[in-house]
């Protein structure tokens, strides 16, 4: 009798020193649903400790896309049939979302009675990675895309962020111009030093002055002490001029000094100090337009224009509306502790019908929102705003709820789109689209697209 149960021990310890050294999460639970063991594997992917997890239910530990809809253990339970590999993903307790595979099994004793169940999981992260990369998408901070603009922005980061030049970011209000100029920030080799930001459309010429250069003891009435500006705060780093365009002509000629010399003076000083700083600055505003104007200095235009950056607008690339989704919801799952998988088909044509002028930061809103008014399970058309709502879905029909189908479909209605507004052009719909003409081909080929029957290229006089 001692010599089973001795026999039974060793079998117990070596069957747990297997679950301990294998690289899959495996959990086991009770008839109550509450778990009995955790290897280490499991705490890793999940980031739970085994004993925060040991006794409690599974679905306060494991927290999975299937948990409340399909759950795979409860489903093996039932039908005595065991699940390998099937897809899902799990929320962690830093908020982010992993993908896995989950495969179940029965526990029985000795009997052959059910008492329990066990799961195991692989984490998944590196081979979605890799699909990733093989879908052509790039990621600067928030910016997410498969569009060519941007991955031409993600091609040439390597090379300008190292370098000292200049950099003018363009683009709309809510494109991510900072989230740029931090990328740039970021792989450059001032990375250790500070990157200040600095709105310059925020604040009138003599506040915006002061804030730039800062200002000496009794340079005005109040000004009872030195005060570095941002020049000086960023000092070795990045200063970042946003909305450029709306500076005044006597602040242009201040700025000009800086870009030219590398000098300025701080309000009511005489001491001429060196600026050791790059300067990245964004406008929203057309900067050449401005020139003809009067209103903007040519001079102080091509020093800042070095390096010059577009961000295309949202409704240019709507390809890339999925992709900034399925961002969002994993980034609010991070922050409010949910476990919201995806948002509902129909959703997806709301959110692809709209023309956002407010860009991604309009985007983002409307996920955060969403994700105030859901509880659990996916978005629903509930949690979306009114004015979104009214609006008419037939510019996109989504073909499935996996990103992959609804990539498919925005693909193909922005290639739609861009042939419609280009009159059946091909070859300008490919420039529009920043493809080459036998790239937009194999796309629509691939797609399915038939292609225009008109292709464009000659139109009738204008009378």
């Amino acid at each position: 009798m001692n010599t089973t149960l001795t026999n039974k021990t060793r079998l117990q310890t070596g069957a747990e020193s297997i679950l301990e050294s294998i690289s899959d999460g495996v959990f086991t639970v009770d008839a109550e649903w509450r778990i009995t063991s955790f290897n280490r594997a499991a705490e890793t992917i999940t980031g739970i400790r085994r004993r925060d997890a040991i006794g409690k239910t599974c679905s306060d530990v494991f927290r999975a896309s299937m948990c409340e809809a399909d759950c795979a253990l409860r489903h093996t339970v039932k039908t005595g049939k065991p699940i390998i590999n099937k897809s899902a993903f799990i929320v962690n307790a830093d908020g982010r979302r992993i993908p896995i595979s989950v495969s179940t099994a029965i526990l029985r004793d000795e009997r052959g009675q059910i008492v329990g169940g066990a799961e195991t999981f692989r984490d998944l992260s590196l081979v979605e990675e890799l699909r990733k990369e093989l879908e052509g998408r790039c990621q600067i901070g928030d910016l997410i895309s498969r569009s060519a603009a941007l991955r031409r922005i993600c091609e040439l980061l390597p090379q300008i962020a190292p370098s000292e030049a200049t950099v003018l970011i363009h683009g709309d209000t809510g494109t991510g111009k900072e989230l740029l100029a931090r990328a740039i920030h970021t792989l450059s080799l001032r990375k250790n030093k500070p990157f200040v930001p600095v709105n310059c459309g925020a604040l009138p010429d003599t506040l915006l002055e002061s804030e730039l250069f800062g200002y000496v003891k009794g340079a005005f009435t109040g000004a009872s002490h030195d005060k570095p500006g941002r020049f000086a705060m960023a000092e070795g780093g990045t200063v970042f001029l946003d909305e450029i365009g709306d500076i005044s002509p006597a602040m242009q000629v201040r700025l000009l000094r800086v870009l030219q010399e590398r000098t300025y003076e701080p309000l009511g000083g005489t001491q001429t100090r060196h600026a050791d700083v790059r300067i990245i600055a964004a406008t929203h505003r057309d900067l050449a337009a401005l020139i003809r104007k009067g209103a903007f200095r040519e001079d102080l235009f091509y020093r800042l224009n070095v390096v010059k950056l577009d961000l295309p607008p949202l409704r240019k690339r709507k390809e890339d509306i999925p992709l900034l989704v399925e961002h969002f919801v994993t980034r609010f799952n991070r922050r409010q502790g949910k476990a919201v998988p995806r948002v509902a088909p129909d959703v997806m044509a709301l959110l692809m019908a709209h023309d956002y002028p407010g860009n991604v930061r309009e985007l983002e809103n409307l996920i955060e929102r969403a994700f105030v008014l859901c509880g659990t399970g996916q978005i629903e058309r509930a949690h979306l705003p009114t004015e979104l709502t009214g609006q008419s879905t037939v510019a996109f029909t989504p073909t499935g709820e996996t990103i992959a189908a609804q990539t498919h479909a925005a693909e193909t209605q922005a290639i739609r789109a861009a042939l419609e507004r280009c009159g059946g052009n091909r070859l300008a719909a490919a420039r529009e689209l920043g493809l080459h003409k036998s790239t937009l081909f194999r796309k629509m080929k691939a797609l399915g697209m038939d292609l225009p029957s008109q292709d464009g290229r000659s139109r009738p006089a204008v009378k």
